[in-house]
């Protein structure tokens, strides 16, 4: 099974296929417009507009799952993102990345990446004590824990490689590697 298996709604409510997708390298990402990541929408801005020549998308799914910060429907939090962001990558409905409501794409994806911690960062002991409060068993199950986690996609469909919120260091010259 690759990432070109599923299927997704847009916005406007559309079921399309991610094999539209096929030969590109994706970064898929669950995003909110009121989280303390949310800022991260211009670095991947940044790194869509210099990369999208190369064959290089974002898939941005917006879900209100952690701390309802993706309040609002579709074109409102579309709205928030092109105007307060300028995103020009593809946004699609608001989903659930986890539980049983989750769409089948994010239950591959968790199905078959770990969590492998947050990091050390300020920021990364922040969200260990934040997670744990949800979650005690965090540290091993491969649920989302946050907003902004992200799975790199091969030009082949294959998961490369997941980055938790507090993870951008690496991301740019990991897509690079893929391109």
């Amino acid at each position: 099974m690759t990432i070109y298996d599923f299927e997704v709604k847009t916005q406007d409510g559309k079921s399309i296929s991610l094999a539209d997708y096929k030969g590109k390298v994706l970064l898929i990402v669950n995003t909110a417009t009121g989280c303390g990541f949310t800022p991260q929408y211009d670095e991947l801005q940044d790194i869509y507009n210099e990369l999208k020549e190369q064959g290089f998308e974002i898939l941005d799914f917006p879900c209100n799952q952690f701390g309802e910060q993706a309040p609002g429907n579709d074109e409102e939090i579309h709205s928030f993102c092109t105007g307060r962001y300028g995103i020009t990558f593809p946004q699609f409905a608001k989903i659930d990345v986890n539980g049983e409501n989750a769409i089948p794409l994010f239950k591959w994806l968790t199905e078959n990446t770990k969590f492998e911690g947050f990091g050390k960062s300020p920021m990364a002991l922040i969200m260990n004590g934040v997670v744990k409060k949800m979650d005690k068993d965090y540290k091993n199950n491969s649920a989302i824990k946050w907003n902004f986690t992200k799975f790199l996609i091969d030009r082949s469909g294959n998961i490369v490689a997941r980055f938790e919120p507090t993870d951008m260091k690496t991301l740019k010259a990991e897509i690079k590697d893929c391109l």
